[in-house]
Protein backbone atom coordinates (compact mmCIF):
# COMPACT_ATOMS: atom_id res chain seq x y z
CA UNK A 1 0.00 0.00 0.00
CA UNK A 2 2.28 2.29 1.10
CA UNK A 3 4.58 1.40 -2.18
CA UNK A 4 1.47 2.56 -4.59
CA UNK A 5 1.41 5.94 -2.60
CA UNK A 6 4.70 6.46 -3.52
CA UNK A 7 4.27 5.82 -6.83
CA UNK A 8 1.71 7.51 -6.94
CA UNK A 9 3.46 10.85 -5.24
CA UNK A 10 6.05 10.54 -7.59
CA UNK A 11 3.97 10.44 -10.32
CA UNK A 12 2.27 13.65 -9.79
CA UNK A 13 6.07 15.03 -8.48
CA UNK A 14 6.83 13.98 -12.56
CA UNK A 15 3.77 15.26 -13.91
CA UNK A 16 3.85 18.61 -11.85
CA UNK A 17 8.07 19.54 -12.68
CA UNK A 18 6.91 19.11 -16.41
CA UNK A 19 4.21 21.39 -16.15
CA UNK A 20 5.98 23.75 -14.15
CA UNK A 21 8.55 23.72 -17.19
CA UNK A 22 6.34 24.32 -19.59
CA UNK A 23 5.00 26.89 -17.73
CA UNK A 24 8.94 28.48 -17.24
CA UNK A 25 8.91 28.06 -20.79
CA UNK A 26 6.18 30.03 -22.26
CA UNK A 27 6.83 32.73 -19.70
CA UNK A 28 10.34 33.03 -20.80
CA UNK A 29 8.84 33.55 -24.45
CA UNK A 30 6.76 36.41 -23.48
CA UNK A 31 9.89 37.91 -22.30
CA UNK A 32 12.01 37.28 -25.13
CA UNK A 33 8.60 39.09 -26.66
CA UNK A 34 8.54 41.82 -24.90
CA UNK A 35 12.50 42.57 -25.04
CA UNK A 36 12.13 42.32 -28.91
CA UNK A 37 9.93 44.34 -29.22
CA UNK A 38 12.45 46.97 -27.51
CA UNK A 39 15.02 46.10 -29.67
CA UNK A 40 12.89 46.96 -32.46
CA UNK A 41 11.86 50.41 -31.52
CA UNK A 42 15.36 50.87 -30.24
CA UNK A 43 16.56 53.30 -33.01
CA UNK A 44 13.27 54.75 -33.66
CA UNK A 45 11.44 55.60 -30.48
CA UNK A 46 13.82 55.11 -27.76
CA UNK A 47 11.22 55.76 -24.50
CA UNK A 48 9.14 52.92 -25.96
CA UNK A 49 11.93 50.81 -25.99
CA UNK A 50 12.37 51.63 -22.45
CA UNK A 51 9.45 51.01 -21.48
CA UNK A 52 9.79 47.60 -23.13
CA UNK A 53 12.94 46.81 -21.72
CA UNK A 54 12.15 47.58 -18.07
CA UNK A 55 9.46 45.73 -18.23
CA UNK A 56 11.80 42.88 -19.42
CA UNK A 57 13.47 43.33 -15.68
CA UNK A 58 10.53 43.24 -13.97
CA UNK A 59 9.12 39.60 -16.01
CA UNK A 60 12.75 38.58 -16.10
CA UNK A 61 12.43 38.61 -11.85
CA UNK A 62 9.25 37.05 -12.38
CA UNK A 63 10.37 34.40 -14.06
CA UNK A 64 13.85 33.99 -12.10
CA UNK A 65 17.18 32.17 -13.40
CA UNK A 66 16.00 30.93 -16.35
CA UNK A 67 15.25 34.52 -17.34
CA UNK A 68 18.83 36.16 -16.04
CA UNK A 69 20.39 36.60 -19.46
CA UNK A 70 17.30 38.86 -20.90
CA UNK A 71 17.58 40.73 -17.46
CA UNK A 72 21.29 41.55 -17.95
CA UNK A 73 21.15 42.72 -21.85
CA UNK A 74 17.99 44.65 -20.70
CA UNK A 75 20.04 46.39 -17.92
CA UNK A 76 23.12 47.12 -20.15
CA UNK A 77 20.73 48.36 -23.21
CA UNK A 78 18.23 51.05 -20.50
CA UNK A 79 20.99 53.57 -19.98
CA UNK A 80 22.11 54.35 -23.49
CA UNK A 81 18.17 54.44 -24.31
CA UNK A 82 17.77 56.98 -21.40
CA UNK A 83 20.53 58.75 -22.57
CA UNK A 84 19.11 59.18 -26.02
CA UNK A 85 15.82 60.55 -24.89
CA UNK A 86 17.34 63.48 -23.08
CA UNK A 87 19.89 64.31 -26.36
CA UNK A 88 16.63 64.19 -28.47
CA UNK A 89 15.40 66.59 -26.37
CA UNK A 90 18.14 68.83 -26.08
CA UNK A 91 18.47 68.03 -30.23
CA UNK A 92 15.19 69.45 -30.71
CA UNK A 93 15.54 72.59 -28.97
CA UNK A 94 13.15 71.67 -25.63
CA UNK A 95 13.00 74.06 -22.90
CA UNK A 96 15.57 73.75 -20.25
CA UNK A 97 13.32 72.14 -17.58
CA UNK A 98 12.10 68.78 -19.77
CA UNK A 99 16.37 68.70 -20.84
CA UNK A 100 17.07 68.53 -17.21
CA UNK A 101 14.54 66.17 -16.30
CA UNK A 102 15.14 63.90 -18.73
CA UNK A 103 19.23 63.75 -18.36
CA UNK A 104 18.18 63.28 -14.62
CA UNK A 105 15.76 60.47 -15.38
CA UNK A 106 19.11 59.05 -17.60
CA UNK A 107 21.58 59.20 -14.87
CA UNK A 108 19.54 58.30 -12.47
CA UNK A 109 18.66 55.10 -14.54
CA UNK A 110 23.02 55.02 -15.12
CA UNK A 111 23.32 54.83 -11.43
CA UNK A 112 20.98 52.17 -11.03
CA UNK A 113 22.29 49.68 -13.77
CA UNK A 114 25.68 50.58 -12.79
CA UNK A 115 26.73 52.66 -16.30
CA UNK A 116 30.09 54.88 -15.89
CA UNK A 117 29.66 56.02 -19.43
CA UNK A 118 25.65 56.70 -19.04
CA UNK A 119 26.41 59.12 -16.44
CA UNK A 120 29.20 60.57 -17.75
CA UNK A 121 26.83 61.51 -20.89
CA UNK A 122 23.76 62.20 -19.03
CA UNK A 123 26.15 64.65 -16.61
CA UNK A 124 27.09 66.33 -20.00
CA UNK A 125 23.25 66.64 -21.18
CA UNK A 126 21.85 68.17 -17.99
CA UNK A 127 25.09 70.52 -18.18
CA UNK A 128 23.72 71.74 -21.56
CA UNK A 129 20.03 72.16 -19.81
CA UNK A 130 20.88 74.37 -17.21
CA UNK A 131 22.55 76.59 -19.97
CA UNK A 132 19.76 76.41 -22.30
CA UNK A 133 17.59 77.30 -19.10
CA UNK A 134 19.85 80.43 -17.69
CA UNK A 135 20.45 81.45 -21.32
CA UNK A 136 16.76 81.94 -21.67
CA UNK A 137 16.28 83.93 -18.16
CA UNK A 138 19.54 86.10 -19.47
CA UNK A 139 17.50 86.61 -22.56
CA UNK A 140 14.57 87.96 -20.28
CA UNK A 141 16.43 89.82 -18.19
CA UNK A 142 15.93 87.67 -15.09
CA UNK A 143 19.02 88.00 -13.72
CA UNK A 144 18.39 86.28 -10.68
CA UNK A 145 17.06 83.00 -12.17
CA UNK A 146 19.91 82.83 -14.42
CA UNK A 147 22.66 82.98 -11.37
CA UNK A 148 20.46 80.01 -9.80
CA UNK A 149 20.52 78.07 -13.27
CA UNK A 150 24.31 78.59 -13.90
CA UNK A 151 24.79 78.18 -10.43
CA UNK A 152 23.41 75.22 -10.74
CA UNK A 153 25.74 74.11 -14.25
CA UNK A 154 28.89 74.70 -11.93
CA UNK A 155 28.35 72.81 -9.60
CA UNK A 156 27.92 69.77 -11.96
CA UNK A 157 31.09 71.27 -13.95
CA UNK A 158 33.28 74.16 -13.12
CA UNK A 159 35.33 74.49 -15.50
CA UNK A 160 32.34 75.73 -18.12
CA UNK A 161 34.10 78.87 -18.96
CA UNK A 162 30.25 80.14 -20.89
CA UNK A 163 28.62 79.76 -17.59
CA UNK A 164 31.39 82.02 -15.81
CA UNK A 165 31.29 84.35 -18.70
CA UNK A 166 27.79 84.78 -18.69
CA UNK A 167 27.81 85.50 -15.49
CA UNK A 168 30.45 88.22 -14.80
CA UNK A 169 28.02 89.78 -17.95
CA UNK A 170 25.29 89.65 -15.43
CA UNK A 171 27.14 91.04 -12.41
CA UNK A 172 28.22 93.80 -15.11
CA UNK A 173 24.70 94.41 -15.40
CA UNK A 174 23.39 94.85 -12.21
CA UNK A 175 26.52 97.26 -11.84
CA UNK A 176 27.66 94.51 -8.95
CA UNK A 177 31.17 95.83 -8.96
CA UNK A 178 32.56 93.19 -6.56
CA UNK A 179 31.03 89.95 -7.99
CA UNK A 180 31.96 91.34 -11.04
CA UNK A 181 35.62 91.18 -10.43
CA UNK A 182 35.58 88.38 -8.68
CA UNK A 183 33.95 86.53 -11.61
CA UNK A 184 36.22 87.77 -14.73
CA UNK A 185 39.35 86.94 -12.37
CA UNK A 186 38.23 83.41 -12.51
CA UNK A 187 37.26 82.94 -15.68
CA UNK A 188 40.25 84.83 -16.38
CA UNK A 189 42.55 82.82 -14.50
CA UNK A 190 41.08 79.58 -16.09
CA UNK A 191 42.17 81.42 -19.50
CA UNK A 192 45.13 81.59 -18.76
CA UNK A 193 45.74 77.57 -17.82
CA UNK A 194 43.99 77.46 -21.48
CA UNK A 195 46.31 80.01 -23.53
CA UNK A 196 43.76 81.21 -25.26
CA UNK A 197 45.22 85.35 -25.79
CA UNK A 198 42.26 86.27 -27.50
CA UNK A 199 39.55 85.52 -25.21
CA UNK A 200 41.49 86.99 -22.56
CA UNK A 201 42.14 89.89 -24.68
CA UNK A 202 38.63 90.23 -24.92
CA UNK A 203 37.77 89.87 -21.29
CA UNK A 204 40.51 92.34 -19.93
CA UNK A 205 39.34 95.19 -22.43
CA UNK A 206 36.01 94.72 -21.09
CA UNK A 207 36.92 94.82 -17.37
CA UNK A 208 39.12 97.83 -17.93
CA UNK A 209 36.36 99.87 -19.47
CA UNK A 210 33.72 98.74 -16.69
CA UNK A 211 36.10 99.56 -13.76
CA UNK A 212 37.28 102.76 -15.69
CA UNK A 213 34.11 103.97 -16.85
CA UNK A 214 32.56 103.56 -12.84
CA UNK A 215 35.32 105.28 -12.06
CA UNK A 216 35.08 108.52 -14.39
CA UNK A 217 31.31 108.39 -12.75
CA UNK A 218 32.78 108.82 -9.24
CA UNK A 219 34.97 110.99 -10.32
CA UNK A 220 32.08 113.17 -11.68
CA UNK A 221 30.66 112.65 -8.22
CA UNK A 222 33.62 114.05 -6.76
CA UNK A 223 33.99 110.88 -4.50
CA UNK A 224 37.66 110.95 -5.72
CA UNK A 225 38.53 108.28 -3.44
CA UNK A 226 36.49 105.83 -4.80
CA UNK A 227 37.20 106.91 -8.25
CA UNK A 228 40.84 106.08 -7.37
CA UNK A 229 39.80 102.61 -6.29
CA UNK A 230 38.09 101.97 -9.13
CA UNK A 231 40.78 103.13 -11.46
CA UNK A 232 43.25 100.82 -9.90
CA UNK A 233 40.96 97.87 -10.23
CA UNK A 234 40.26 98.91 -13.84
CA UNK A 235 44.31 99.25 -14.41
CA UNK A 236 44.62 95.39 -12.97
CA UNK A 237 43.18 94.27 -16.78
CA UNK A 238 45.51 96.70 -18.93
CA UNK A 239 46.18 99.96 -19.53
CA UNK A 240 45.30 102.48 -22.25
CA UNK A 241 45.04 106.62 -22.47
CA UNK A 242 42.01 107.68 -21.29
CA UNK A 243 42.99 105.20 -17.97
CA UNK A 244 45.91 107.77 -17.81
CA UNK A 245 43.32 110.81 -18.65
CA UNK A 246 41.14 109.90 -15.80
CA UNK A 247 44.16 109.06 -12.85
CA UNK A 248 45.55 112.35 -14.07
CA UNK A 249 42.30 113.93 -13.43
CA UNK A 250 41.60 112.57 -9.97
CA UNK A 251 45.36 113.01 -9.10
CA UNK A 252 45.29 116.85 -9.82
CA UNK A 253 42.31 117.44 -8.15
CA UNK A 254 44.02 115.73 -4.90
CA UNK A 255 46.38 118.12 -5.47
CA UNK A 256 48.69 114.73 -6.20
CA UNK A 257 50.52 117.12 -9.00
CA UNK A 258 53.43 114.58 -9.36
CA UNK A 259 50.96 112.15 -10.16
CA UNK A 260 48.75 113.88 -12.23
CA UNK A 261 51.42 114.90 -14.34
CA UNK A 262 52.94 111.23 -14.60
CA UNK A 263 50.03 109.96 -15.68
CA UNK A 264 48.63 112.97 -18.19
CA UNK A 265 52.72 112.55 -19.81
CA UNK A 266 51.47 108.46 -20.51
CA UNK A 267 48.18 108.83 -21.59
CA UNK A 268 49.86 111.69 -24.02
CA UNK A 269 52.80 109.22 -24.88
CA UNK A 270 50.20 107.13 -26.15
CA UNK A 271 47.61 109.38 -28.32
CA UNK A 272 48.41 109.18 -32.32
CA UNK A 273 45.58 111.24 -32.58
CA UNK A 274 45.33 115.15 -33.84
CA UNK A 275 46.00 118.03 -31.70
CA UNK A 276 42.23 118.43 -30.32
CA UNK A 277 42.98 114.51 -29.27
CA UNK A 278 45.96 115.35 -27.44
CA UNK A 279 44.20 118.45 -25.97
CA UNK A 280 42.84 117.03 -22.59
CA UNK A 281 46.00 115.28 -21.81
CA UNK A 282 47.56 118.48 -22.48
CA UNK A 283 45.21 120.06 -19.67
CA UNK A 284 45.71 118.07 -17.36
CA UNK A 285 49.49 118.43 -17.68
CA UNK A 286 48.94 121.65 -17.47
CA UNK A 287 47.27 121.85 -14.24
CA UNK A 288 49.78 119.35 -12.34
CA UNK A 289 52.53 121.99 -13.60
CA UNK A 290 50.60 124.45 -12.08
CA UNK A 291 50.17 122.63 -8.65
CA UNK A 292 54.05 121.80 -9.31
CA UNK A 293 55.09 125.66 -9.91
CA UNK A 294 55.70 124.99 -13.01
CA UNK A 295 54.28 128.36 -14.68
CA UNK A 296 56.39 128.67 -18.21
CA UNK A 297 55.45 124.70 -18.75
CA UNK A 298 52.02 125.25 -17.82
CA UNK A 299 51.23 128.26 -19.99
CA UNK A 300 53.18 125.94 -22.60
CA UNK A 301 50.53 122.72 -22.12
CA UNK A 302 47.41 125.25 -21.81
CA UNK A 303 48.47 126.67 -25.31
CA UNK A 304 48.57 122.69 -26.70
CA UNK A 305 45.01 122.35 -24.66
CA UNK A 306 43.45 124.69 -26.87
CA UNK A 307 41.70 122.68 -29.22
CA UNK A 308 37.29 121.62 -29.00
CA UNK A 309 36.41 121.50 -25.90
CA UNK A 310 39.20 122.16 -23.67
CA UNK A 311 39.68 125.81 -25.91
CA UNK A 312 37.70 128.60 -23.48
CA UNK A 313 38.88 126.93 -20.16
CA UNK A 314 42.55 126.42 -21.21
CA UNK A 315 42.32 130.44 -22.31
CA UNK A 316 40.87 131.37 -18.96
CA UNK A 317 44.24 129.36 -17.61
CA UNK A 318 46.83 131.44 -19.61
CA UNK A 319 45.11 134.41 -18.87
CA UNK A 320 45.17 134.15 -14.84
CA UNK A 321 49.04 133.07 -15.28
CA UNK A 322 49.58 135.78 -17.32
CA UNK A 323 51.29 133.67 -20.34
CA UNK A 324 52.88 135.53 -23.09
Amino acid sequence: MNMKIMRKTAWILIVSALTGTSINAQVRNDVIKVFNEGAKSAQTDPQSAIDSFEKVITLSDQVGETANDLKQKATKILPGLYVNVANNAMKAGKPGPEIINAAKKAAAAAEKYGSATGKENASKIIVQGYNALATDFFAKKDYGNALLAFDSLLSINPGYLNAIYNKALIYKSQNNANAFEGTVDLFLEKLKSGNDTAKIKQTSSMALEYFRGAGSQANQADSLDKALALLNKAAKYGTDKDLFYYFADVYNKQKNFDSGAEHAQKGLDLETGDAEAKAKFYYQLAVAQVGKGQKTDACTSFKNAMYGAFTEASKAQRTNLKCE
